[in-house]
């Protein structure tokens, strides 16, 4: 295999390495967002108008068979108008956008509450002291309690779990293991009741057990019923959301994950480099060309007497090389052979090569003269005569 081939083939390879970890990454992406989950995650959630699988047109549809009004109220103000015309009962999703006290006033125009997807903060407000408890398993279980209604529909398969407080006047239905599929809490003829809708009570899932007839008991004890659909446009929150309120839970975990895939994809796939390889250059750089380089740029920064210095080194050493003195010698046998052999007087061979200080930039280019004058002797005078030659 060629050079050439071995190369193509080993980038063919990196840039498949490449495809392959980038299509991991937007698979784990998108089963990231599918397994999302959330109040906005799907828009037909709970929608009381929807015939989709996770709508809750079924339910309605059910209540108003058996003679029950239900108000659909697309805001606060539509809600209230409803449920303080006569006693009703308020279908409530959950509602991020709206305020403690926007619940809470929605609640008290209510006889009763029901919690469709019970969140820490509805609870809070509506059941105190109870909290979430996890998830049930897919097998139906009895109620397992005293409530009528509960009774009546006999055994579902709950989905969320709650713990009760423990406080009076709350019942716990359908027992789960880790906590309760249902929570009534009663005070007087008000009920303020916890159930999963998102499982229980959508289209997909209405006509499992005894879904349906648990939804039109909890929901059809009065004549009218208030279906809350919450949205952002009717947010009562005086600061708009941060972007962490906003962003979904797993958005953080995802990124982690995205940013370790590509680390490790780095560091499995990145370049590495090797030990250094000594290369021969297809040229030739004299040295002289490095030490009047430095020379010159000496000179651009007004430095006269490192120019010279530079100078002066380059030519000692081509004039020693030429009158084959060894490395060795110093500047002034350098010097002195210099001058015997040319015939230049010796007192100015060593200015030239040691003695004289130029100042400005006249007396540096003088000095580079008389430098290159004086290597210009030496080779002469060491170049063979033409009579040694013909001998």
């Amino acid at each position: 295999m060629s050079a050439v081939a071995e190369v193509r083939t080993t980038r063919g390879r990196r840039v498949g390495a490449w495809v392959c970890i980038g299509a991991v990454v937007l698979i784990v992406a998108v089963l990231g967002t599918l397994l999302a989950g959330g109040t906005w995650a799907q828009r037909d959630a709970l929608d009381p108008d929807s015939y989709g699988p996770t709508g809750a047109r079924g339910v309605v549809e059910l209540l108003r068979g058996q003679g029950v009004e239900v108000v659909v109220a697309k805001d606060r103000m539509s809600a209230a108008s409803a449920l303080a015309s006569a006693d009703a009962t308020l279908a409530l999703p959950d509602a991020p956008a709206l305020s403690d006290d926007a619940i809470s006033e929605l609640a008290e125009g209510a006889a009763d509450v029901v919690l469709l997807d019970p969140r820490s903060r509805t609870l809070r407000l509506l059941l105190p002291g109870s909290v979430l408890a996890g998830s049930g398993t897919d097998d139906p279980v009895d109620p397992a309690c005293d409530l009528a209604e509960a009774e009546r529909s006999g055994a579902i398969a709950p989905g969320a779990l709650f713990e009760p407080s423990g406080a009076d006047g709350i019942t716990a239905c359908y027992d789960g293991g880790d906590g309760w599929g249902l929570l009534v809490r009663s005070e007087g003829e008000m009920r303020r009741t916890a159930v999963d809708g998102f499982t229980l009570f959508t289209n997909e899932s209405l006509a499992e057990n005894g879904n349906a007839a648990l939804a039109l008991n909890l929901l059809g004890r009065h004549a009218t019923v208030v279906w809350y659909v919450p949205s952002v446009a009717d947010s009562d929150l005086t600061g708009a959301p941060t972007l962490g309120e906003l962003t979904p839970p797993w958005v953080s975990p995802v990124i982690v994950l995205l940013l370790a895939t590509a680390v490790a994809a780095g560091i499995w796939r990145g370049r590495r480099f090797g030990p250094l390889v000594a290369e021969r250059l297809p040229v030739t750089v004299r040295a002289s060309e490095t030490t009047e380089g430095r020379a010159r740029l000496y000179a651009r920064s007004q430095d006269a007497l490192h120019a010279a210095d530079q100078l002066r080194i380059g030519a000692l050493g081509r004039i020693a090389r030429r009158l084959a003195l060894g490395p060795a010698a110093s500047a002034t046998e350098i010097a002195d052979a210099a001058a015997a052999r040319t015939g230049w007087d010796r007192a100015r061979v060593h200015d030239i090569l040691l003695d004289d200080l130029p100042a400005t930039a006249a007396q540096l280019v003088a000095l580079h003269e008389a430098l290159r004058t004086l290597e210009a002797a030496v080779h002469q005078a060491t170049r063979p005569s033409p009579e040694a030659d013909r001998a």
